[in-house]
């Protein structure tokens, strides 16, 4: 660790949390790598029982300046789940169908929960969630969703962008707020500050955006400020003049730095006939 990041006392955050809190260099040790080549040993590592153990988190990394890294499944293979950071991990506990609608092929899920077991949940209605990433057995969709994956099926399904339709999240000031589409979606907390600014931004630059960004189907790499452009949804396989502009699609792909997903609305899909 670099001798000039200052890592203050965790006891009382320890002592707030309902869920564990480790920072013993076995456990951080152990959360120091991932599925890449790179290392790099945490502050400590909190499991939260809930979200409110992640607000308490967040008020005490935000009240320390310490920076704070969402980890689900660690399959990463570039590093995206090590820092010098307090890591939260939710795959322990936070890792529920929050609802599901079968008719209208969507769930609410909390960010843990891993890709095979949402699947095996959804396989009884006849809908799978399509992203088949390798890693599925280990791939939480909070990981999925910030890391924006594809998996072998994504020219037929799309990839986690298209597949996302709304993300519930807390900023970076402890207020929360819900990121979707904005014709139907009140902006609260500090996005009612910053989606006017976002926007503006979208339209200001949207020539530059489409001349600068590669046109390819499976583009996860930087932030997708192409979401914010005017009908930026028509834009997208399958989309049609007048589709507006999503902005959970500015989440996905942010690799969990711009805020922290506490649930994400999936659209879903019939299972493939054998």
């Amino acid at each position: 660790m670099p001798n000039d990041i200052r890592v203050p006392s965790l006891a009382p955050l320890k002592a707030e949390l309902r869920g564990s809190l480790f920072d013993d260099d076995f456990a951080r040790g152990r959360y120091a790598t991932d599925a890449s080549i790179y290392q790099m040993m945490p502050h400590g590592v909190v499991v939260p029982e809930s979200f409110e153990d992640v607000e308490a988190t967040l008020a005490f990394a935000r009240a320390e300046g310490m920076a704070i890294l969402p980890r689900g499944g660690g399959t990463s293979q570039c590093g995206q789940t090590v820092n010098h950071a307090l890591v939260i991990d939710t795959s322990r506990h936070l890792n529920r169908i929050l609802e599901l609608d079968v008719a209208g092929r969507r769930c609410l899920v909390e960010p843990g929960i891993v890709l095979d077991e949402l699947n095996r949940q959804l396989k009884p209605h006849g809908l799978w969630f399509p992203v088949d990433v390798s890693t599925s057995s280990r791939a939480t969709i909070g990981g999925m969703a910030g890391n924006n994956s594809c998996g072998g099926r994504s020219i037929r399904y799309g990839m986690m962008r298209d597949n996302v339709t709304a993300i519930d999240a807390i900023l970076s000031d402890g207020s929360q707020a819900r990121f979707g589409d904005l014709d139907t979606t009140a902006a609260t907390g500090l996005l009612a500050d910053l989606q006017p600014r976002l926007l503006e931004m979208g339209a200001a630059h949207a020539q530059d955006i489409l001349d600068g960004f590669p046109k390819v189907l499976r583009r996860v790499g930087g932030y997708n400020v192409d979401a914010l452009m005017p009908d930026a949804m028509a834009l997208r396989p399958g989309g049609t003049p007048g589709d507006g502009i999503n902005l959970s699609h500015l989440l996905v792909g942010s690799e969990g730095t711009l805020a922290f997903s506490t649930a994400i609305e999936l659209k879903l899909w019939p299972l493939p006939a054998k």
